[in-house]
């Protein structure tokens, strides 16, 4: 991986997005159907693009939602649809044509309270919390937003009633439906001027921001954080949850200081990530640099991304938790810490994160869930109870109620990121020394991921291996001990294969959009023998793929 010499400064005025051009591009252009890169494309998280590519334009965004109310009926979903959007400048124009299209089909639609951004825990727990009890007239949501991508994207995702994202077979009707209205040039696309559908009959407000503020107390000890008097320190990024956490501080007499509260659709207040973008990742060392600056200030500092479904820990003694690291010790924390979870309930994780998590888990005499990349595999397990935690390595994580009942089903940052005060506050250490602790037990880990060429055919390839293409009997000086292409805890394809060692493993995937596929490695032996283990892996991939 090639760093940027620019990585964790201020950027440049020349690396800024030209907000105007980019708004105009978003009306202007035209995409063309034809083109793979300029049709409408569910991945793990929504359609998402950029106007300035052709790839995420008012036409997407109308077809999309046209496509979406067909859904709807398909399923009977008649109640009312919850739609929010975060801070990029592409959401804004991208939520007013969607409020359009609703509106003309007559969807009861759920906007924010004085226009307020709207994180996606928020629209995931106003689900839940609107089909608590309910067999019929159940809610489903819209989230606009393209998570910590640069400024000049935007993204559009669907929730069903189930407060998670889509599944695939869902994504892929909407998706077909969409593409079937831009080659018809949006000819059957109902929609009415944005004036008219901002004061439909059908259009509410909803207070986003206090219903889930005043609920804070169910899922997470605010009593504890603040009888501790822990000083709290926390860099929005700019992003959607920016004015929730004042409001958190002054209902629950928490000592916590806003470091940053800058709003700027070009996210200029931003250091620069590692390869030279523009980048609101909160598990980036480069993109956080500002906060890991001042950790000495606070007892626990925290970040999340622009749509708040990703956390950053910054710890006093370990600086930036890797997104692994936290993950292993929320699970050690949460199944320790709440009494009134069922016995039952699983430790969740996907097939590339880290194995520390399957150790904690045996240390805490519980159940793995090992699923594909995706947040969609923890839906049900959430909704039904029978996972209690779970998380991904891109620093994506939620968890149950004190008493066990589903708190969101989409990735909650801002939890994750109070989670980090109350473990500080309950066990007087961070979470940066508790994983210090567990790693002297359970074996320090070397993680990391790196990306290798693949032709279009090499990753359709990746995507149907079998176990038996992989020929080899040895890793990096080990036995392979096994050899996956579907996930432990549901049998579902991971989307490429996973290889296994006693002290290691490696995951390889291709990407969706690049023609590149994504090598993720471990090792409980060092450094050394991770990057043994990353060198041959890719040797391990083409010669199954031959």
């Amino acid at each position: 991986m090639n760093i940027s010499p620019l990585a964790g400064k201020p950027p440049t005025p020349g690396m800024l997005v030209n907000i105007p051009k980019l708004i105009s591009a978003y009306y202007t252009g035209i995409p063309d159907p034809s083109a793979p890169a300029q049709k409408v494309s569910f991945g793990t998280s929504g359609h998402r693009g950029s106007s300035l590519s052709c790839s995420f334009n008012e036409r997407h965004i109308l077809a999309i939602t046209q496509a979406i109310c067909l859904y709807r009926k398909q399923q009977k979903t008649d109640g009312p649809l919850f739609i929010g959007m975060d801070t990029h400048a592409l959401s804004l124009p991208a939520m007013a044509s969607a409020l359009e299209v609703l509106a003309a089909n007559k969807v009861e639609t759920m906007i924010s309270e004085g226009d307020e951004y709207t994180p996606t825990p928020a629209v995931s727990h106003a689900i839940l919390t609107y089909n608590k009890g309910r067999t019929s007239g159940l809610a489903d949501g819209i989230i606009i937003t393209p998570s910590h991508n640069p400024p000049s994207d935007g993204g559009f995702k669907y929730n069903p009633p189930s407060g998670g994202p889509a599944g695939t077979e869902s994504t892929r009707w909407i998706e077909q439906r969409a593409n079937e209205f831009l080659v018809e040039g949006l000819r059957t696309v109902k929609r009415i001027p944005y004036e008219k559908a901002l004061h439909a009959p059908t259009t509410h407000r909803y207070d986003y921001l206090n219903k889930y503020i005043d609920d804070l107390g169910s899922v997470i000890d605010m009593d504890a954080i603040r009888n501790s008097k822990i000083r709290i320190g926390v860099d929005p990024l700019g992003g959607a949850g920016i004015h929730y956490w004042v409001p958190i501080a002054a209902k629950y007499g928490l000592d916590l200081t806003v470091v940053n509260k800058a709003i700027d659709a070009d996210f200029r207040f931003m250091p620069v990530d590692w390869d030279g973008q523009i980048r609101m990742d909160p598990s980036s060392p480069y993109a956080m640099t500002n906060l890991v600056g001042l950790k000495d200030k606070f007892d626990i500092s925290v970040a999340c991304d622009t749509d708040y479904d990703r956390h950053g820990i910054v710890t006093r003694t370990a600086g930036l938790l890797p997104p692994n690291h936290y993950l292993a010790v929320m699970a050690f924390y949460l199944f320790q810490h709440r009494p009134q979870w069922a016995a039952a309930a699983r430790v969740g994780k996907t097939v590339v994160s880290s194995q520390v998590i399957d150790r904690v888990t045996s240390r805490l005499g519980r159940k793995l869930y090992e699923v594909p990349v995706g947040f969609k595999w923890f839906v049900d397990g959430l909704l039904d109870g029978s996972v209690g935690f779970c998380g991904e390595e891109s620093a994506g994580a939620s968890f149950a109620r004190m008493n066990g009942e589903p708190w969101t089903t989409d990735k909650d940052g801002m939890i994750a990121a109070l989670l980090a005060s109350e473990i500080t506050a309950t066990t007087r250490r961070d979470p940066g020394e508790i994983y210090a602790e567990l790693s002297k037990e359970l074996g320090e880990s070397a993680y990391d991921r790196v990306e290798a060429p693949a032709t279009p055919a090499q990753r359709a390839s990746l995507l149907k291996l079998s176990p038996d293409q992989v020929r080899q009997k040895e890793m990096a000086g080990e036995k392979i001990v096994s050899v996956l292409t579907t996930a432990p805890g549901n049998g579902a394809p991971i989307g490429g294969l996973k290889v296994s060692t006693e002290n290691g493993w490696f995951a390889a995937r291709p990407s969706g959009t690049e023609d590149i596929y994504k090598i993720y490695g471990e090792s409980f032996r060092g450094e050394d023998h991770l990057h043994q283990i990353l060198q041959e892996a890719q040797a391990i991939v083409d010669a199954a793929l031959k």
